[in-house]
């Protein structure tokens, strides 16, 4: 499994030419996922990734990966009508080059396919570059979850986003 701190691992730099694979997260994938999710002040186990994994039937998942390396992953749940959207990371070296924006259409898509209406998730309060991104998807803030964040009791901030819109079909053929 490739070590994100290893000379082999693609540097900062200009964004590649193409967008990042997107697949099913793989058993195999873990030690890269978890890598990633350690550079997060209350990051999930691997334990907590199998039990995901193990959930086809009400969740689902991708990882984005660049020359073979797994440089992202989104997580998301399927309640009723609506998409839950569980975690989306992306590795430090390739934060802010679309990896996430890739990866959240994926989940647009995929939800739209078994006929959800909505998208919901948590943000930490102070994470402006993810509440940033999320509003550019057309997300909104709806509500506060005080004291959610257990690690140091930050309030979540609920966002909330309408999926009917035809635009948000066919973003991403790699699925």
């Amino acid at each position: 499994m490739p070590n994100f701190s290893a000379s082999n691992f693609v540097p900062s730099g200009p964004e590649p030419a193409s967008p990042p694979r997107l697949r099913p997260m793989r058993t195999s994938d873990l030690d890269a996922v978890v890598e990633i999710e350690h550079t997060f002040a209350a990051p999930w186990t691997r334990e907590m990734f199998v039990q995901e994994l193990s959930q086809a039937q009400s969740a689902a998942n991708r990882v984005a990966e660049w020359n073979g390396q797994v440089v992202g992953y989104a997580l998301w749940w399927y309640v009723a009508d609506e998409v839950h959207i569980v975690n989306v990371a992306v590795h430090v070296e390739f934060r802010r080059r679309g990896v996430a924006r890739v990866l959240l259409h994926a989940v647009f898509d995929a939800a739209h396919e078994r006929g959800m209406t909505i998208a919901t998730l948590e943000v930490r309060s102070h994470n402006v570059a993810a509440t940033t991104l999320y509003e550019s998807l057309g997300f909104q803030k709806i509500a506060i979850r005080k004291r959610y964040y257990a690690d140091n009791g930050e309030d979540a901030v609920v966002m909330l986003k309408g999926l009917a819109l035809a635009g948000e079909v066919g973003r991403n053929a790699n699925l």
